[in-house]
């Protein structure tokens, strides 16, 4: 395999100033072209798609927003045949707009290669685009989250052994008196020290301390409550029996309650009561407590991602007991709901398993619709192109099939190829 061609650049600047025209009206028009130049391995609807695509991102970016986004164009020569991937991560078109008009469309030759041309009039809503920015902020923060606890693990296999062979049991607290910044002052400090510190013994000590200091404080329980589930999930990784974590569960399920009943409210408290009741193996109080933290901020995008893990395991094993409708109303609760297309890389799974859901059910074009959501997103995806095509074939519609299969086969499926003639 040869890769003939690679470009990439990536937009970085975000402009939050939505222009002076929001405040007036949250729709705009905007008229947008695009080019593309046609792959061997593209059909004529995929190039078409992607010219339309182009075409959208720059409506978006011309009525005032530089999309943060990475825009690869990828071309590579496989058996004498060309392939175009073209991954655009924006996460905002599907949501800033509403209404798409082509006013021109053509189609040329360049270098012996079909071109597309399209001129489109978009409503972009900006409202939808603040929502996105925000979300946008959001995800950045999970991610951050993620990458962090990603780190962390390697160190907690290593401490969780130290641990065990000293457990925590009653520790002497050294607390100094409280200088003119007062207790308040001083568990904040603790508590930001122990964030930053690695060492869980350390870390748990100076939690404690914080805590002791400030009593009425939510932070030193939350923080302490998330140090002893990652305890947990070290100890689980490690095949450890779970007699030997249920005292990390308890302590975390404690100082989780705990900070609820200082504060009610706080996101980060419901969200780690349901992370309790998800090692508690109690799917529906762990669902109530996300969707609690979600009601009260839409934008805690960490909840709604253990919301979906949940719902999908819970399906999944519905699924196994041949439970098809019990599995597909499970599937409803977060599928069925307005979310943007920025989440669906993180549903795959479940559109998948509700695709397959609706095949046993004897409904392809459900099936089929939900593969083709996966693949708006993701156009690589063999898997989901290996199973649309099947659908396709099994309801004789050859062509399309045969689109899919071909496009499997250039991204590497040796079963796809085998159906090719």
């Amino acid at each position: 395999m040869q890769i003939r061609h690679s470009a990439a650049f990536l937009v970085t600047s975000l402009a939050l100033c939505l222009l002076q025209q929001h405040a007036a009206a949250s729709d705009t028009t905007v008229i947008a072209e695009a080019r593309y130049l046609m792959a061997d391995g593209d059909t004529l609807a995929l190039a078409e798609e992607k010219v339309l695509q182009r075409a959208q991102r720059r409506a978006v970016e011309e009525a005032g927003l530089y999309l943060e986004s990475t825009f690869h164009d990828l071309e590579k020569t496989t058996g004498g045949r060309s392939l175009q991937t073209s991954s655009l991560e924006i996460r905002t078109i599907a949501a800033a707009i509403t209404k798409t008009e082509i006013l021109e469309s053509q189609r040329s030759f360049e270098n012996d290669r079909p071109s597309f041309f399209v001129r489109i009039r978009a409503i972009v809503n900006l409202d939808n685009l603040h929502a996105a920015i925000r979300r946008w902020q959001s995800e950045q923060q999970f991610a951050e989250h993620f990458r962090r606890l990603q780190k962390e693990n390697a160190e907690l296999r290593a401490q969780l052994h130290e641990l065990k062979t000293a457990p925590i049991g009653v520790r002497t607290l050294i607390i100094e008196p409280p200088g003119r910044n007062g207790a308040r002052e001083q568990a904040r400090t603790l508590v930001d020290k122990a964030i930053l510190t690695q060492n869980l013994r350390q870390k748990l000590d100076m939690i404690s301390q914080a805590a002791t200091l400030d009593s009425q404080s939510v932070d030193p329980l939350i923080v302490r409550g998330q140090t002893y589930l990652r305890l947990v999930s070290a100890a689980y990784s490690n095949k450890s029996r779970p007699s030997e974590y249920s005292e990390y569960i308890d302590n975390a399920r404690m100082d989780f309650d705990r900070a609820l009943l200082i504060d009610p409210n706080n996101i980060w408290a419901l969200l780690g009561q349901g992370d309790v009741n998800t090692w508690l193996k109690r799917p529906d109080e762990a669902a109530h407590s996300y969707e609690q933290a979600l009601a009260l901020d839409p934008f805690f995008d960490i909840a709604r991602h253990r919301l979906i893990n949940l719902y999908t395991t819970q399906a999944r094993k519905l699924t196994t007991t041949k439970q098809w409708s019990s599995a597909l109303t499970v599937l409803q609760k977060f599928l069925g709901s307005q979310i943007p297309d920025s989440w669906i890389p993180y549903q795959k799974e479940a559109y998948s398993l509700r695709s397959e859901i609706h095949k046993k059910l004897n409904q392809p074009t459900l099936a089929i619709d939900d593969l083709s959501t996966i693949l708006r997103v993701e156009p690589t995806d063999t898997h989901a192109l290996l199973a649309r095509a099947k659908l396709y074939q099994e309801q004789l519609q050859g062509r399309l099939a045969k689109d899919d299969f071909e496009r499997a086969c250039l991204l590497g499926s040796a079963e796809a190829c085998e159906q090719l003639p």
